[in-house]
C-alpha cells in the first residue's frame, strides 16, 4: 500500500528596478526583477516549500538560510535538486506540482513550457506533471503596483 501526502507552498519577493527576473529557472526580460539572497525565483521557492512541507521536512529557510553564503546568488533549480534528494532519502517520490504565479508583468505564458522543462529536469519528473498558471492582482495592492511577486504551489508526494 502506498502513502500519499499533499504539500502547500507560498513565497513572495520584492521587485527592484534593474534586477534580474528569474522565474522557473527562466530569465525574463523586464525592467525589474525579484530581489533575494539566492536568485529569488519565487516560483521555485514556493515549490520547494510545498515539497518540504508534504514530507514534514520543515521549510526552505531552514535548509537554505539567507545567512549562509553557500546559497548567495545560487540558482533555485539547484535548491530544488537538493529538496528532491532530501525527499528521496526519506523514501518519497514526487507525483505532481500545481503552481500559480501572481504578478502584473511580465506576461509569463510564452515561457511556461521552458519553466516546466527546467523544473522537470531538476525534479526528475515529466513536464506533463507540472502545471504553471499565472494571474494578475487586477492592479490592486503591492502586486498591482508591481512592487512584488507572489507564487503558490501544491504538490503530491508518494511513498511505496
Amino acid at each position: 500500500m502506498s502513502k500519499i501526502r499533499v504539500g502547500f507552498g507560498f513565497d513572495v519577493h520584492q521587485l527592484k528596478t534593474g534586477h534580474p527576473f528569474v522565474l522557473g529557472g527562466v530569465n525574463l526580460e523586464h525592467h525589474s526583477g525579484a530581489f533575494g539572497h539566492s536568485d529569488a525565483d519565487v516560483l521555485l521557492h514556493a515549490i520547494c516549500d510545498a515539497l518540504l512541507g508534504a514530507a514534514n521536512l520543515r521549510d526552505i529557510g531552514f535548509h537554505f538560510s539567507n545567512k549562509d553564503d553557500r546559497w548567495k546568488g545560487i540558482s533555485s533549480l539547484v535548491l530544488l535538486e537538493h529538496v528532491i534528494a532530501l525527499l528521496s532519502e526519506k523514501g518519497w517520490s514526487l507525483g505532481n506540482i500545481d503552481a500559480m504565479v501572481c504578478l502584473e508583468e511580465p506576461k509569463i505564458n510564452p515561457h511556461i513550457a521552458a519553466m516546466q522543462a527546467n523544473i522537470a529536469k531538476s525534479a526528475g519528473i515529466d513536464s506533463d506533471d507540472i502545471s504553471i498558471k499565472a494571474t494578475t492582482n487586477e492592479k490592486l495592492g503591492f502586486i498591482g503596483r508591481q512592487e512584488g511577486v507572489v507564487a503558490y504551489a501544491v504538490c503530491l508526494i508518494e511513498k511505496a
